[in-house]
C-alpha cells in the first residue's frame, strides 16, 4: 500500500489542507491499496485560484501551442499505458485485457482528436457585417466518475484545454489513482502552472465545494442523474452554465428481420462490459414476440461466457444495490434465466452475469439503470410497440437498432428518443458527440460538438 500526498495545484504537489485520507481498495480482494488526501473547500479554494490566475495567458495562448500541449500530453498517455491500464485494474477490478483496450487507449485516442481539432477549428468566423470569436468560457470545474476513470478526465479536460479554458478536476473517490498518473502527464506535457488541477476528495465534500465556488464559469459532471440535479440547482443559483452526462436505460431493438444470433450475443457482451457499469449500456434487450423464446435462449449461453471474464463491480455498496435490483425483479415477476442475486466468490464485490425473460415495461428493472451486469429481455408487438417501449424511460442517453436492412434501422434509430443509436453494431467514434435526451443529461461530449461545451460566442458588428 502506498500513501499519496498532495494536490497538483498551481504547477506542483501541495500538501493538502487537511489530514484525512480515504482509502483506495482493491475490488477483487477488498484490499486496501493505497490512501489519497481528501480535499476540503480550502483546497478547492486554492485550485479554483490558481486556475483563474493562469486563464488569461493560457486564453490568449494561439491554438497551435495548445495543440502542441494537448499533443504532448497524449504522447505521455502513450507512454504511461501499461502502467495506466494496471492501475485502474488494481482500483476498479476491470480485467487487465480490457483495462489496455479500453481504459488506456481511449483516452488516447480522445487526447490526440483534441490535439489535431485545437490546431483545425475556426475560433473566428464571418456572418454578413459581423464576425463571430468564439472564446474560452473560462474556469472549468470537472466531477468526474469512477466507472470509466480516464476516460471521463480526459473527455473533460482536452477539450477545456482546447478551447483555452484552465480547469479543476476532482475525481471519483473509488478511482483517484490514475488522476494522480494523469497529472504527471500533464505537468510533463509542459502545460504552464495552474491550467490544470487535481483535487481529491468525497463528492459531498470537495465536490460540493468546487460545483459551489463563484470563481467557477462552468460545471462539467459526470455521473448519476440525481446528483446531476444537484449540481444543476447549485449552478442555476449563480447561472452558471453545466455539462451533464448522467444515467441511462438503453434499449438494443432487435427488428424481425435482424440477425438475431448476432444481435443476441453483441447486446449481451454490450452490457457485461466493464462489469454493466456503463451508462450507455443496452441493458434492454427489446425482441418481436415470434423470435422472443429463440433470443432468450441465446442470451443465456452467451451470459454463461462471462462468469469467468467480468471483473467485480466497484465497490461493496454498488455489489449490495445491483443485487438488490436483481431481488426486485424476481419479487415483481420477471423470469430470472442466468445468474442471480447470490456472490460468485466469497472475496470481492462479484455480482453474477444475470438475464432476466419476460420483463414488462413497468417493472424497476426495465425502469431504473442499475449499474451491473444485468439484462432485461422485453417482447414487442410490432415496430410501433417496439418504439414507445424504447422511448419509454425518463432517459435518452444511447441505444442499438439491428435489421437486415440498414435503410429499416436508420429509420427506426431517426424516431428514437436518444442521444446515439449504434445501427447494426457501430463501433465506438471518439470523434461523433455523446450525450443524452431527457434525464440523461444537458450537453455533449467528444469531437467538434465536445469543445462547442467550452467555448462561448462573441459577435463583433462593423
Amino acid at each position: 500500500m502506498k500513501a499519496y500526498d498532495g494536490m497538483y495545484i498551481g504547477g506542483a504537489w501541495r500538501p493538502a489542507a487537511g489530514q484525512d485520507v480515504i482509502e483506495v481498495v482493491n475490488p477483487v480482494d477488498e484490499q486496501v491499496i493505497g490512501t489519497v488526501p481528501a480535499g476540503t473547500a480550502e483546497d478547492v479554494d486554492a485550485a479554483v485560484r490558481a486556475a483563474r490566475d493562469a486563464l488569461p495567458g493560457w486564453a490568449a495562448t494561439p491554438p497551435a501551442e495548445r495543440a502542441a500541449r494537448l499533443a504532448a500530453l497524449r504522447d505521455g498517455l502513450v507512454a504511461r499505458a501499461d502502467e495506466i491500464a494496471e492501475t485502474v485494474t488494481a482500483e476498479l477490478g476491470s480485467p487487465l485485457k480490457f483495462s489496455q483496450a479500453v481504459h488506456a487507449a481511449v483516452p488516447i485516442a480522445v487526447a490526440g482528436s483534441y490535439a489535431e481539432l485545437a490546431a483545425t477549428y475556426s475560433f473566428e468566423e464571418k456572418t454578413g457585417n459581423s464576425v463571430v470569436h468564439h472564446e474560452p468560457i473560462g474556469v472549468v470545474a470537472a466531477i468526474t466518475p469512477w466507472n470509466y476513470p480516464l476516460h471521463q478526465i480526459v473527455a473533460k479536460v482536452a477539450p477545456a484545454l482546447a478551447a483555452g479554458c484552465t480547469i479543476v478536476v476532482k475525481p471519483a473517490e473509488d478511482t483517484p489513482l490514475v488522476a494522480r498518473l494523469f497529472a504527471e502527464a500533464v505537468h510533463e506535457a509542459g502545460v504552464p502552472a495552474g491550467v490544470f488541477n487535481l483535487v481529491t476528495g468525497l463528492g459531498p465534500v470537495a465536490g460540493q465545494a468546487l460545483a459551489e465556488h463563484p470563481g467557477v464559469d462552468l460545471v462539467s459532471f459526470t455521473g448519476s442523474t440525481a446528483v446531476g440535479r444537484r449540481i444543476a440547482a447549485i449552478a442555476a443559483g449563480q447561472i452558471k452554465k453545466v455539462a451533464l452526462e448522467l444515467g441511462g436505460k438503453s434499449a438494443n431493438v432487435i427488428l424481425p428481420t435482424a440477425d438475431l444470433a448476432k444481435a443476441v450475443n453483441v447486446g449481451v457482451a454490450n452490457v457485461m462490459s466493464n462489469s454493466g457499469q456503463t451508462c450507455s449500456a443496452w441493458t434492454r434487450m427489446l425482441v418481436h414476440l415470434d423470435r422472443y423464446d429463440e433470443a432468450v435462449e441465446l442470451a443465456v449461453t452467451a451470459a454463461a461466457k462471462y462468469g469467468d471474464r467480468i471483473g467485480p463491480v466497484v465497490n461493496a455498496k454498488q455489489r449490495d444495490r445491483v443485487r438488490g435490483y436483481i431481488e426486485k425483479g424476481v419479487a415483481e415477476g420477471a423470469r430470472l434465466v442466468a445468474g442471480g442475486p447470490e456472490a460468485p466468490r466469497e472475496t470481492g464485490f462479484f455480482v453474477s452475469p444475470t438475464v432476466f425473460a419476460d420483463v414488462t415495461e413497468d417493472m424497476t428493472i426495465a425502469q431504473e439503470e442499475i449499474f451491473g451486469p444485468v439484462l432485461s429481455i422485453l417482447k414487442y408487438e410490432d415496430e410501433e410497440d417496439a418504439l414507445r417501449i424504447a422511448n419509454g424511460t425518463v432517459y435518452g442517453l444511447a441505444g442499438a437498432v439491428w435489421a437486415g436492412d440498414e435503410t429499416e434501422a436508420v429509420a427506426f434509430a431517426r424516431r428514437m428518443d436518444t442521444g446515439q443509436v449504434d445501427i447494426n453494431g457501430g463501433r465506438f467514434n471518439p470523434l461523433a458527440p455523446f450525450g443524452g435526451y431527457k434525464q440523461s443529461g444537458v450537453g455533449r461530449e467528444l469531437g467538434v460538438h465536445g469543445l462547442a461545451e467550452y467555448l462561448q460566442t462573441k459577435s463583433l458588428q462593423f
